[in-house]
């Protein structure tokens, strides 16, 4: 290589690049980390909320239920959506589903928060049908977020 062949800033400029390159992916998987992390939590927040809150009858419709499993579903298709990934549908389900699951099991005291009547049904099998459907109605981006910036060998 001569010197008129270097690019412009020389060779030290072209290695700075690749560090910044690699430096800004590190960063994109870090954030995307965070994000898929904090979707699991928002699930969680969604899980315990509606799971007090999911008895609520106008007449003898479960109407809280129903709109809980809307809600549900509403949130895993935009998650998945806004981040284009199945994963992000998937954190946020599978943070409302471990709330909800440890919500309906009986304590030794006899406690119990998701019932078995119509509402505790609706409200768990309506909100698992929603999660699947969101699932489903999501994006796939073909890559997973560790590996989005660096180059296939």
């Amino acid at each position: 290589m001569s010197w008129g062949d270097m690019p412009p800033g020389g060779v030290f400029h072209s290695a700075t690049q690749g560090m910044a390159h690699h430096r800004n992916s590190q960063l994109e998987a870090a954030l995307g980390g965070a994000a898929y992390g904090m979707l699991f939590v928002l699930g969680m927040v969604v899980g315990v909320i509606g799971g007090f809150s999911q008895d609520w009858y106008v007449g003898d419709v479960p109407i809280s239920a129903i709109a809980w499993v809307i809600a549900l579903f509403v949130l895993c298709l935009g998650a998945g959506r806004l981040m284009r990934t199945k994963l992000a549908a998937t954190c946020l389900a599978i943070g409302w589903l471990v709330v909800s699951m440890v919500l309906s099991m009986k304590l030794a005291a006899g406690d119990l928060v998701i019932q078995g009547d119509l509402a505790g049904v609706i409200y768990l099998y309506g909100g698992m049908a929603a999660i699947v459907a969101a699932f489903l109605l999501s994006p796939s981006s073909g890559t997973s977020w560790l590996l989005r910036g660096h180059p296939s060998r």
